[in-house]
């Protein structure tokens, strides 16, 4: 079942399944890494140039399309100065603050299990190559 009903749970394995979309969004690496900082910043603003820095290997694009898709769902609000040229300040809301909680436990998982899915790679590879 498909549904765009608020509150109503759909089909994840469904292509056109809201919840199914949200999640492509939300499970980038860029977007755990820019919900971290700001995490870290909170309840404190977080200039472009800044998240750009403590975020190593984003682009300048990259950043700007995963920040303008986190304003987009409300995770996080932008506010921009009126100089020159302008200074533009990102913070995360409530919402996105209630995310930061389960981003966090899948980074730890990561970390906790990385040598070992680096491991089973390796075998898989050496198989592969006979």
């Amino acid at each position: 079942m498909t549904t765009s009903d608020p509150g109503e749970r759909g089909d994840l394995l469904d292509p056109l399944c809201p919840t199914r979309r949200l999640l492509d969004r939300i499970g980038t690496k860029w977007t755990s890494m820019a919900v971290k900082v700001l995490a870290e910043a909170a309840p404190d603003e977080v200039r472009f140039a800044e998240l750009r820095r403590r975020v190593p290997g984003i682009s300048q694009k990259m950043l700007s399309v995963t920040l303008q898709g986190l304003v987009r769902d409300g995770l996080v609000e932008r506010r921009v100065e009126p100089t020159v040229p302008p200074a533009v300040h990102y913070r995360l809301t409530g919402l996105g603050l209630s995310l930061e909680g389960p981003l966090s436990v899948l980074r730890v998982w990561a970390e906790t299990h990385m040598a070992e899915i680096d491991r089973n790679n390796r075998l898989a590879d050496g198989s592969a190559a006979r």
